[in-house]
């Protein structure tokens, strides 16, 4: 190989090998290194047989950067923490200044921060990049969050430009999210929101499998049905899928032998912890990150089931008649709503997150960047764009002409949904902590006047009035003993 190539790869996982074959594909010549060797043969491999692809393998870090085109740019594919470093210090004794890094893994974002400081003093440049999409988006076209240097950012730019999922209205899914560990914390908080759509989809589905007693078939045709409209998004198609595939290990179903205990890598808990950090309410992602630990407790849950069968949960299940059609209806609706209040809390947290650090993230950017490629694709995402379009300064989501219209056209549905849940003894964590986001949030008044005034009475915290300005505290112990003698 005499000519240099335009970009390298290091990390040569499924990710990082699809990534790779996608960059080469668009028609940029890519080298890729791997510290276990046997993945760059792999690599190199899957480039012949996808069309004999312009990949180049290299063993050592020295000729792999060598072998790069200045300003070299280095995407990283490596596990989070300090594989990280690890690679970074590997390849840095290779660079000269100018040159790039970009880490394309689910790194929190502080590390990222800390890192762009390390390789400035370096002379190098440094971008901490979202990836979503899966493997498979990966290969044919992931949504890219990519932030930090925005001179990295535009060395880069003609490459994501082409290797990003392209949406036919709207073009390449990435964009420059802004600096510092901007591309970091938006992935993070697209995949806090995953976890709230997965979860509002997993009730879904326990409401129409345990209340509605819908078969497997009967599940497929009304994911089938919802992908066609409102809710039409990978997740709902995968769905409906994973209910069509039969088991190859015996008989039935295989989502019926799946055993029901979630796993999770961290992003959802870091949204949560943010969230909290922020002050910015998320019930719904919370209640996704709840729902998983709950799951994980699976030999306490058995022998919980077995101390609560006196309680007749099971009688209540089977004695309500239910009228399958408007249930599936009900339950669409009821999913739509709780996952609009989802989203909202998620771009409220980008928000906060924004104003905090000065990063002027444009909301209706990101969700054009998510309309496609990622996991959370949905046709809804452009409802959300289009919501700030009209206006960037939506205080939220909720108020939004189009989506406030939206939710009053669904309560029904989705109270009565709630209710039947409720009353046959089926969690709907999800919905059930949207619904509460929804009815705490349009109310004028709340009952916080009482805590205030709890807080004033035991710890002199004061406590602000509703007709007169300034900061008032009542020494209500002495009065309510006053009043007992």
């Amino acid at each position: 190989m005499a000519a240099l190539t335009r970009i390298g790869l290091a990390g040569l996982a499924v990710m990082g090998q699809n990534l790779a074959l996608n960059i080469a594909e668009k028609g940029f010549p890519i080298s890729v290194y791997n510290r276990t060797t046997s993945k760059v043969d792999e690599t190199i491999e899957r480039a012949k047989l996808e069309g004999n692809l312009p990949v180049y393998g290299f063993h050592d870090p020295r000729s792999f950067v060598n072998s790069i085109q200045k300003p070299r740019v280095i995407i990283m594919l490596v596990k989070a923490g300090a594989p990280v470093d690890q690679t970074i210090a590997t390849l840095t004794t290779h660079l000269e200044a100018g040159d790039c890094i970009i880490d394309g893994g689910n790194e929190w974002y502080e590390n990222t921060e800390r890192r762009e400081k390390a390789m400035n003093e370096l002379g190098l440049l440094y971008l901490g990049m979202g990836v979503s999409g899966g493997e498979e988006g990966a290969r044919h076209g992931p949504s890219l969050m990519p932030g930090g240097s925005f001179e990295a950012y535009k060395n880069i730019e003609d490459i994501l430009l082409k290797v990003a999922a392209q949406v036919p209205d709207s073009g390449p899914c990435v964009t420059y999210i802004g600096t510092g560990g901007s591309g970091n914390f938006v992935k993070m908080v697209h995949n806090g929101i995953e976890y709230g759509d997965m979860q509002l989809i997993a009730e879904a589905y326990d409401v129409l499998k345990s209340v509605g007693k819908l078969s497997n078939e009967e599940l497929q045709h009304a994911f089938t049905e919802w992908n066609k409209g409102e809710l039409l998004s990978f997740l709902i198609e995968i769905t409906a899928d994973i209910f069509g595939i039969k088991d190859d290990k015996g008989d039935g179903y295989l989502v019926d032998k799946v055993l029901d205990k979630t796993g999770m890598k961290g992003t959802g808990k870091w949204t949560v912890q943010q969230a909290a950090d922020l002050s910015v309410a998320a019930p719904t992602i919370e209640a996704s990150l709840d729902s998983r630990f709950l799951s994980g407790l699976k030999e306490e849950r058995v022998e919980a089931s077995k101390v609560f069968k006196s309680g007749g949960f099971d009688d209540i299940l089977s004695n309500q008649p239910v009228d399958k059609a408007r249930l599936i209806d009900d339950v669409r609706q009821a999913l739509y709503a709780s996952k609009i209040c989802s989203y909202a809390q998620g771009m409220n947290l980008l928000r906060a997150k924004s104003i905090e650090k000065g990063w002027d993230l444009k909301l209706g950017e990101l969700a054009r960047i998510w309309k496609g490629g990622c996991i959370i694709r949905a046709i809804f995402l452009d409802r959300i764009k289009k919501a700030y379009d009209r206006n960037s300064n939506l205080s939220n989501l909720l108020v939004d002409p189009e989506f406030a219209k939206e939710i009053i056209d669904r309560q029904a549905a989705w109270r009565r949904v709630i209710c039947l849940a409720i009353n046959a003894g089926i969690s709907t964590p999800g919905m059930s902590a949207s619904l509460a986001y929804f009815d705490t949030y349009r109310r004028e008044r709340l009952p916080a006047n009482l805590v205030q005034a709890q807080r004033d009475y035991f710890g002199a915290h004061t406590y602000e009035r509703t007709d007169i300005t300034g900061s008032f505290h009542t020494e209500w112990f002495k009065i309510a003993r006053k009043s007992k003698i």
